[in-house]
């Protein structure tokens, strides 16, 4: 069929009349956001009820896509996102019951867990919230759009990063401790997701909150303004933060029964059902900050890498004791050997002999050594030093055995004195017993093996013998400068003897 010239221009007119019907047309046919929808019920802002789903999908994967950096977690977060259609999840599930705004008044209050609110966006979360709702605000559509772009984001990030916070700490202690050997949880995708897999963001955030009553005691102190004794105010205040911080990286397993030394405290406690059932002094590690008139202060070592420890102090760690060794033989490390005992054996020849120290070439006894040269370079390398069973042993007459990097132990010792010191930082890393007879008799309890201890300990004629322990029990070795007093029930306070508060409250601002 062919038209002539006069009937084109009257088709165009009529295909020009209909197209304002298809673009409307197209325009109904486009998916409305129930976000949208559910937020004009909420408020009372009927531009929300105008939200295109496919429009807001794309803002909010651009907004994503531009502020990942600034995020945590923009990994996780993109995935939550991206099966989420890129639509708003908080919001959706959160708004409507007022859980966002629970949730904001929560994290607005974290200076009750010695956290600055600003850590976790407060400000930022309570602003937005109030914009959702505001009308002189929200006056066009792509305010609207950016309102809930920005309250979707910033919801997630802060209440993603309160939940880390809660369930594991502001940092890894791994990352800043070079002697934190103990394994701690740190946040994973799993964790990341609950809060938005949740039904109820109240109870949720109800549930990871700290619910320790060492905890709930260092939160007490610190709403009281308690001061320390030979501290400030601010300084109690920063002691106690960063406390509450070690608190929350749930190091400990709450075994039936557990060894528990607390560094700075110069204690030991064993631990039965969360009760001692037996105490002593200890000593430990040297440290650095041995005058224990330090104050706490910002720590400035390279720009805040890694902490480097003084090689004498004893580490964290967790372990299990396997077994003691009677009458022990004193492998002497090399450190040990180099610095102190070829020192010793240049300026006394009898000094060897008189400490029961015998010495090695390559695994071979050395018979005379007299035949040493002890100015000869590396000689406390070269050789390698082991002191037998008896009296002057330095490990004393019993050693409990755990694995560990550190090569570190809990064992007797014949310098008793050092137990009536104040500050107990005297070793060279390892933790002698005041009483490790007693330790050996919880650990074993009554029988065969505890009484082959007792006898092996007395004998006149002392020689090394491995024990096993019917059951092998953990051992922490922990630093807290504040802590609650299992016994007594009130709150202790210790000098930071390796300046490790210092560190921890350094780090924990700049987090």
């Amino acid at each position: 069929m062919s038209m002539n010239n006069k009937q084109v221009p009257k088709l165009l007119r009529s295909l020009l009349m209909l197209l304002p019907c298809l673009i409307l047309m197209e325009a109904c046919n486009k998916p409305k956001s129930k976000t949208g929808a559910e937020l004009t019920k909420i408020t009372g802002i009927k531009l929300y009820k105008d939200l295109d789903a496919e429009v807001l999908s794309d803002k909010l994967k651009a907004a994503l896509s531009k502020r990942g950096k600034s995020m945590s977690n923009p990994k996780f977060t993109e995935q939550i996102y991206e099966q989420a259609d890129y639509q708003p999840v908080l919001i959706a599930k959160f708004l409507p019951d007022s859980g966002l705004k629970n949730a904001a008044k929560k994290i607005s209050a974290t200076e009750e867990h010695g956290l600055s609110a600003e850590n976790f966006q407060a400000a930022k979360l309570n602003a937005a919230l109030e914009k959702i709702y505001s009308k002189t605000e929200v006056n066009t559509i792509d305010k609207a759009y950016d309102a809930v772009i920005d309250l979707e984001l910033i919801a997630s990030g802060a209440i993603t990063d309160y939940t880390a916070a809660m369930q594991y700490g502001i940092v890894s202690p791994r990352k800043i401790f070079a002697q934190f050997y103990t394994k701690v949880l740190r946040p994973d995708s799993i964790s990341f997701k609950k809060p938005y897999q949740t039904s109820n963001i109240t109870a949720f955030l109800d549930s990871i909150q700290p619910k320790s009553e060492a905890y709930r005691m260092l939160q007490t102190a610190l709403s009281q303004k308690i001061t320390a004794p030979g501290h400030s105010a601010e300084e109690t205040k920063r002691i106690i933060k960063v406390n509450m911080e070690r608190l929350r990286w749930h190091t400990a397993k709450q075994e039936d029964k557990y060894v528990w030394v607390n560094i700075p405290a110069f204690e030991l406690q064993v631990m039965e059902k969360q009760k001692p059932v037996l105490s002593m002094k200890v000593c430990v590690g040297e440290g650095r900050n041995t005058g224990q008139s330090t104050p706490l202060t910002e720590y400035d070592e390279n720009d805040l890498k890694k902490d480097r420890a003084f090689n004498r102090e004893t580490p964290q760690l967790k372990s299990m004791i396997h077994s003691v060794q009677v009458n022990p033989v004193w492998n002497i490390p090399e450190s040990i050997a180099s610095n102190e005992i070829v020192k010793y054996a240049s300026q006394d020849r009898y000094y060897l002999s008189n400490k029961n120290i015998d010495v090695f070439y390559k695994g071979k006894k050395v018979e005379d050594t007299e035949t040493i040269d002890w100015s000869a370079p590396d000689v406390g390398k070269t050789y390698t030093f082991k002191q037998q069973p008896g009296a002057d042993n330095s490990l004393g007459k019993i050693k409990f055995l755990f694995n560990n990097q550190s090569s570190v132990y809990l064992h007797d010792t014949p310098a008793q004195a050092a137990f009536n010191l104040a500050v107990r930082a005297v070793s060279h890393g390892c933790v002698r017993l005041e009483k490790p007879l007693e330790l050996a008799r919880v650990l074993f309890g009554p029988g065969g093996k505890f009484d082959k201890i007792k006898e092996g300990m007395q004998s006149k004629d002392p020689k090394a013998e491995n024990i096993s322990l019917p059951k092998q029990v953990a051992v922490y070795l922990v630093y807290f400068t504040c802590w609650k007093d299992s016994s007594s029930g009130k709150l202790m306070f210790a000098n930071d003897i390796y300046g490790q508060d210092a560190v921890l409250y350094t780090h924990l601002n700049k987090a």
